[in-house]
């Protein structure tokens, strides 16, 4: 890459670049931001600005002993994510590092795996079955919608909107898809949390070559979490089996789960063989400026599995591509002066562009199979929240946006609450 003029920061033995990565990070996080903005890419993405700036738009940088090629050029993305879809995807270090958080399911699956598993599970994302998920979305609402009633009742005027957030997603998540009610689905969601943050640190923890099988305390919360989950997937699944099998139900079911186990029983039995929901367009100009100055992931990785070329650069095999989804939703090149600015109007016209300025789905065959679904959540959410009740921000709020894989505000989002009909 260097014969290309590729550049970058000089990696150490083994760990490359990760303890440049962590020093950077540690020191632009070790506070809260002076006041609240929106402009957080030289907060969770320092060493990108550092090394964009000494190096250029491309630099290579050294994840452990994985390298790492950093792209900005919208046109170069696009092209990565539509015609070479199929020749990039994940990495071992990627799924070696998430493999007890996401497991090896369709968000790191490769080749023959990830088709496969797209085409089982997308029917369930799209047409009438995800519009038929909107009423079970709606009673999911409700019930946080009173709850945040019940705590304004009880005397509370400033609530950590985030937990309830977080209740609701999760609610609506395991009602749609697997059929299960919240309280029995939140014990996995906890877990899961808990996972989120260890998998975090994967990265430091798999530089080393064999790391994974040291009987350390970090391996060892692992194994013990993902255990808890795997048993309670497992009961939630079986208990559906059980349903169809004693005759309760003649079928298992038209949500996620239910398709996934018709499959297994047709693959035994006779071998392998959106329509959305109107919203008003200003809320759906809200959610997606929302989603540009804070995409859940800051960054968007693929691995070449074969030479490629992007634009005038020759991509090797085994080269990992690294594209700062953060860093171009905030540029100012492509979104002009106000890019670090909450003005949803932008999203009136198409002068932007899906796939390539605008990516917090990702993009081309590999983009996010529940992004409809995520969307009209989020609208119906929205829609029902703003309809209720008004809020502001706290003065006890802190503005610390973090990175645990996800975006997250470090302290929680705390909110005055007061609700329309008082």
């Amino acid at each position: 890459m260097e014969k290309q003029g590729v550049r970058g920061p000089k990696p150490r033995p083994l760990t490359g670049n990760i303890l440049d990565v962590a020093a950077y990070v540690s020191k632009s996080t070790s506070k809260d931001m002076d006041h609240i903005t929106h402009d957080t890419v030289n907060r969770l993405l320092p060493h990108y600005v550092a090394w964009s700036k000494q190096y250029g738009k491309r630099f290579i940088f050294w994840n452990g002993v994985e390298p790492r090629l950093c792209i900005s050029e919208t046109e170069m993305i696009k092209e990565l994510l539509t015609k070479y879809s199929t020749k990039s995807g994940k990495s071992w270090l990627q799924r070696e590092g998430t493999k007890h958080f996401i497991g090896r399911g369709l968000l790191m699956a490769n080749g023959s795996d990830w088709y496969h598993q797209r085409h089982i599970a997308a029917p369930s994302f799209m047409g009438e079955r995800l519009k038929s998920k909107a009423g079970l979305m709606v009673e999911c609402t409700k019930n946080m919608l009173q709850s945040l009633q019940n705590a304004v009742e009880s005397g509370q005027t400033e609530v950590e909107i985030g937990e309830y957030m977080s209740r609701v997603t999760a609610d609506i998540i395991s009602r749609t898809q697997f059929g299960s009610s919240y309280e029995k689905g939140k014990q996995i969601f906890h877990l899961l949390t808990e996972l989120q943050s260890l998998c975090h640190q994967a990265t430091r923890h798999l530089c080393l070559p064999g790391s994974r099988f040291f009987p350390s305390n970090y391996n060892r919360q692992i194994k013990s979490k993902k255990m808890e989950v795997d048993r309670l997937l497992l009961e939630i699944i079986q208990s559906r089996k059980d349903c169809v099998e004693i005759g309760r139900s003649s079928s298992y079911g038209d949500d996620l789960l239910g398709m996934l186990l018709n499959e297994m029983e047709k693959k035994r039995s006779d071998g392998w063989y959106g329509q959305q929901r109107s919203y008003s367009g200003h809320l759906n100009m809200i959610v997606s400026e929302s989603l540009r100055l804070y995409p859940s992931g800051t960054l968007l990785p693929r691995m070449a599995f074969e030479d490629i070329k992007l634009g005038d650069l020759d991509i090797p095999k085994g080269l990992q591509i690294w594209i700062p989804v953060l860093a171009i939703h905030h540029s100012e090149e492509l979104w002009g002066k106000d890019a670090n600015e909450f003005n949803p109007d932008r999203f009136a016209s198409k002068s932007f562009a899906p796939g390539r300025h605008f990516i917090p789905f990702a993009a081309g065959p590999r983009n996010c199979i529940g992004q409809s679904f995520a969307m009209m959540e989020a609208k119906i959410i929205l829609a029902m929240l703003i309809s209720q009740f008004s809020f502001n921000i706290s003065d006890c709020y802190r503005h610390a946006p973090v990175v645990v894989l996800t975006i997250k505000p470090k302290y929680g989002v705390q909110v005055y609450l007061k609700p329309l009909n008082s």
